[in-house]
């Protein structure tokens, strides 16, 4: 089994993201993990554009807010922040039927982050990680990164050493972390996302979040109301050039849509920034330097609000489902090595496609 893809010379190669598993797969890599199944794999399969479907939000079903069927006996509730996160102990995700996995839409939509710890589930296998994930929405297919074999609505984060890479990306940038929302350059972006730790550094490797609807809360009201009638332009034509010129396999063509810069949640009604350091392109409206200094600003207001920010510390068979139309993330990559590069860090991820993102020009 080899899962090597040609790479361009290092001097072709164009600085883009380090939160992107790299493409080449060493042997060595498939005798150190407890999971070789997800080591990351490039099938030439080919996807047509997302079409625009129906989406009902599992949340909106729920008519007894304490979820009973979530929140059993034996189940612990911790918070990570007041407002933003929370670790629930004692619930296994592989046990919830539809009426729990309705609760569990709730709380993901109230908390915006929820820490499930030691979870059969990550052990269950990639069908029935992916059939859990469908229940909330459409899968996502991913157009140039590692997935599963057989199964392409998996991203995987494989990082393992590639000392030269991350050299290379830190020649250029000052830090590894890359605020974003995930696949928004999508019709029907994601709402509810999954990640699964499989294996990871004792210390280091954290996720960190932020509300977004607490980000755009604090802005002035005047400031607030000139944001709400602005579009942005989001594209993958970057991601997808990067892969390319790497000598990556691409499985879909670039994708570019235009959204609401704020958006309504549908289950909270609250308005919240749908911001991306990753695949805005531009602004409707404005000129580029006028689009440059606003989004520089949105993304320092939300990358220096630490109390609308939580951060989630792995261990392994940790399962952590967020939201993806109210926070914005970055992984923290510190788990390095000055001899020989990262850490073994592997993760899985699976995004469920929801609705249209609703403007807050229509409220």
């Amino acid at each position: 089994m080899s899962a090597t893809v040609t790479v361009a010379p290092a001097e072709e190669q164009i600085n883009y993201d380090i939160n992107l598993p790299y493409v080449r797969v060493a042997g060595e890599a498939y005798e150190g993990t407890k999971y070789p199944q997800y080591l990351p794999t490039w099938d030439p399969v080919w996807f047509e554009p997302l079409r625009p479907f129906d989406y009902q939000d599992p949340a909106l079903r729920v008519k007894d807010k304490t979820k009973p069927n979530l929140l059993q006996g034996g189940s612990k509730v911790t918070h990570i922040q007041p407002f933003l996160g929370s670790i629930v102990e004692g619930v296994q995700l592989s046990q919830l039927n539809d009426d729990a996995k309705d609760e569990l839409a709730l709380l993901i939509s109230e908390r915006k982050v929820v820490v499930f710890p030691d979870q059969d589930l990550v052990d269950a296998g990639p069908e029935r990680q992916d059939k859990f994930m469908r229940y909330f929405g459409k899968p996502n297919y991913q157009p140039v990164s590692g997935t599963v074999r057989g199964h392409p609505s998996f991203h995987i984060i494989h990082r393992d050493g590639n000392k030269e890479e991350i050299g290379r990306f830190l020649e250029q940038r000052t830090t590894t972390t890359l605020w974003h929302q995930d696949v928004s350059y999508e019709i029907q972006p994601p709402g509810y996302v999954m990640l699964g730790l499989l294996q990871g550094p004792e210390v280091g490797g954290d996720t960190i979040f932020a509300a977004t609807d607490a980000a755009y809360r604090r802005l002035s009201p005047t400031f607030r109301s000139f944001l709400d009638g602005l579009r942005a332009v989001h594209s993958s034509s970057m991601m997808i050039a990067h892969a390319r010129v790497n000598g990556g396999l691409v499985r879909k063509d670039p994708v570019q849509t235009v959204h609401p810069l704020i958006r309504v949640h549908p289950v909270t009604g609250e308005k919240c920034l749908f911001l991306n350091g990753e695949f805005i392109t531009k602004l409707q409206g404005l000129k580029e330097p006028e689009t440059k200094v606003l989004l520089d600003f949105l993304l320092n207001h939300v990358i220096t609000g630490h109390d609308f920010q939580a951060r989630v510390r792995w261990r392994p068979r940790t399962i952590v489902l967020f939201d993806n139309r109210s926070t914005i993330h970055s992984a923290v990559v510190d788990y390095l090595d000055e001899e020989y590069g990262a850490m073994p860090r592997h993760i899985f991820r699976l995004c469920a496609m929801s609705e249209k993102p609703i403007p807050a020009s229509d409220r």
